[in-house]
């Protein structure tokens, strides 16, 4: 398999990923800034693919503990090899797993979990590549919700970041108390095209849409709060205080 390397938050973290198929970029990085995990909380990322998003969290909070589960097993040992090369071995690990049938070390509540879920449903163009067929169909989103929230600890955080035009479905599996909703707009004044949502399990607060982040400037360049997030490292804020 031909890879190449990537790399994040402005050099701190490089990531070799498969040079054809579904690769990570910036949805990954904007999903791990919105994770808000402390030092000591354990961690839970669901379809990790190459590693991206747990390492670019790992990089940001020190101390934490995150595990990936991903399904295919070459990508497997592409992330424990991405782990291993930014040294973040000893709190980042990736295993062979598909989500509706996690072993039973990762069947267990976590401070935290996150994904960035297939995009596209059962009626989406599939790729002729299976990698990216696999990372963009694999499964109803629905599911992918459910076995989220299902894997949160109680207080805890769920956070996805999906296509904007599939927000109701999402909605549907996990309803609207505690839930936020962070839109990604591409350019001031057009419409979203991702959507971050974050849920804190089992909290009452009433459903929050919040402002959002503009993500390029009229010429193609980032915004200064977005490069703040690529380049810096910075956190999205997307939880009330509990």
């Amino acid at each position: 398999m031909a890879v190449n390397a990537d790399e994040f938050l402005g050099g701190r973290i490089l990531v070799r990923q498969p040079e054809r198929g579904f690769r990570s970029g910036l949805d990954a990085v904007m999903l791990a800034a919105a994770v808000p995990a402390q030092a000591g909380h354990r961690v839970l990322e669901l379809g990790s693919g190459a590693g991206v998003a747990s390492l670019c969290l790992a990089s940001r909070v020190s101390a934490c503990d995150v595990t990936g589960a991903e399904i295919d097993p070459v990508l497997v040992q592409l992330g424990n090899e991405n782990s291993a090369g930014n040294r973040l071995a000893d709190r980042v690990r990736f295993v062979a797993a598909d989500i509706a049938d996690l072993p039973g070390g990762l069947r267990r509540e976590f401070d935290h979990v996150f994904c960035n879920p297939p995009f596209h449903g059962d009626d989406g163009e599939r790729s002729p590549d299976e990698g990216r067929a696999r990372a963009t169909h694999a499964g109803d989103l629905r599911d992918w919700m459910n076995i989220g929230l299902k894997r949160t600890v109680s207080n805890g955080t769920f956070t996805a970041i999906l296509r904007a035009d599939r927000l109701g479905e999402a909605m549907d599996a996990l309803g609207s108390q505690g839930l936020s909703i962070f839109p990604l707009w591409p350019k001031q004044g057009e419409p979203a095209k991702r959507v971050i949502l974050q849920m804190r399990k089992t909290a009452r607060t009433p459903l929050r849409l919040l402002a959002g982040l503009v993500l390029h400037e009229t010429d193609g360049r980032p915004t200064q709060e977005a490069d703040a997030i690529l380049r810096a490292g910075a956190p999205l804020d997307l939880v009330p205080a509990r």
